[in-house]
């Protein structure tokens, strides 16, 4: 049996960590943001929400495109594309010049977002491609901890805070351009499918309802709605429920515990169990959880636990692309799906739960999170029965 190149699998890793970066190194220095734009007022807030526009609208054909572009071409001009916007970031563009720039970010991350995780189910093999899913579901929590840990000290080191963060858009750039002359070199060797033919701009529509009817490539993306519809937007508006005391440590370690998890019983469930009913198990013990923290609010355990619990649904629903979808082109098809949802939950989410923060406080957290994991559950129940 071929052996998997862990080296490269880390390194496209790597890769999603730059990817994640690309909304993480606005969101850890959101607050400074108006010393560069004073005069912008709350569109500073499109600075995060224009590189998922991206994602929502082509999530899909970014499938397609990666397909007939190529796999390992898509990821390191994607790299290349991040790599160059961050770069003219740092020049302190007009506001408006810098929307422009995270516009084309979001086409960048979608392409590595896409091609990445297709990449590694090529370079993995056997068991060891769960594991390397697993590894890549983790990207963006690492990132965003790796941002918090040296990123902002490094904005915190200039004598102006919009030095930093000029300085943290430079440092971006620069890594994203290492890794793209290190995997354009690394990748040389890999053996990747033959491109495919882009569809015609007139068969997108159709292109777009024969993915969503296949349950093979939409199974994955249907949970992973569901899942970041909750993730990010309970990080975001659960801390004013917690002690003063407690809140940072509970709040840092929440990611943490959910990689961890991820990475240790995720991992040992997917030698033993189908990727489809890791998620569900995920997504069921997320409801309890939830309903855990509900009968005992701000209780630090039941708040990890909430983490732990996510933490499968995190792992497994990159496994189940492959699993799935045993073509190259299907899996980057059900990749697109995924981020398409993915964004489309991030986008959903906060705005949801802030909602019904104002309807009927924490109950109305606890009863919204608990009706979105069992309808994750539901809906990949649902899909695998038309699989039969």
């Amino acid at each position: 049996m071929t052996e998997t190149r862990w080296g490269l699998v880390f390194v496209i890793w790597a890769a999603g960590l730059g990817a994640a970066a690309q909304y993480g190194k606005i969101s850890v220095v959101f607050h400074q943001l108006p010393e560069l734009y004073p005069l912008v007022g709350s569109s500073i807030s499109l600075s995060v929400s224009l590189v998922g526009l991206m994602g929502i609208v082509l999530g899909i054909v970014a499938g397609r495109f990666v397909a007939s572009f190529g796999y390992r071409r898509t990821l390191v001009w994607a790299l290349w594309l991040g790599a160059a916007m961050s770069t003219l970031q740092a020049l302190h563009l007009p506001f408006g010049l810098f929307l422009l720039t995270r516009l084309f970010e979001g086409l960048s991350h979608l392409g590595i977002v896409v091609a990445g995780p297709t990449l590694m189910a090529l370079i993995a093999h056997g068991k060891a491609r769960g594991v390397a899913l697993t590894i890549w579901s983790t990207f963006f929590g690492v990132s965003f901890a790796i941002l918090n840990w040296a990123g902002l000290p490094l904005v915190l080191a200039f004598n102006t805070e919009s030095a930093g963060v000029l300085a943290l858009f430079a440092a971006h750039g620069a890594v994203m351009a290492v890794l793209a002359l290190g995997l354009g070199a690394a990748m040389k060797s890999v053996a990747v499918p033959a491109r495919v033919e882009f569809p015609d701009v007139r068969a997108l529509p159709a292109l777009h309802l024969s993915i969503y009817r296949s349950s093979d490539k939409t199974a994955a993306g249907a949970g992973w709605l569901f899942y970041t519809c909750c993730f990010v937007a309970v990080l975001t508006v659960l801390p004013p429920f917690l002690p003063d005391q407690t809140r940072a440590a509970i709040m840092g370690a929440m990611p943490l515990v959910a990689i961890a998890t991820s990475m240790t019983l995720g991992v040992m469930l997917l030698r033993v169990m189908a990727a489809v009913r890791v998620v569900q198990l995920g997504f069921m013990l997320s409801a309890c959880a939830m309903v855990w923290l509900w009968m005992m609010p701000a209780y630090w355990l039941a708040c990890l636990g909430l983490a732990a619990a996510f933490g499968l649904v995190q792992g497994a629903s990159f496994a189940v692309v492959p699993q799935l979808n045993g073509q190259p082109q299907a899996q980057a098809e059900a990749n697109g799906v995924m981020s398409q949802a993915g964004n489309l939950g991030n986008a959903i989410g906060t705005p949801l739960l802030v909602a019904m923060i104002a309807l009927a406080g924490f109950d109305g957290i606890a009863i919204t999170v608990v009706l979105l994991m069992i309808a994750g559950c539901a809906v990949h129940q649902i899909l695998a029965a038309r699989r039969v």
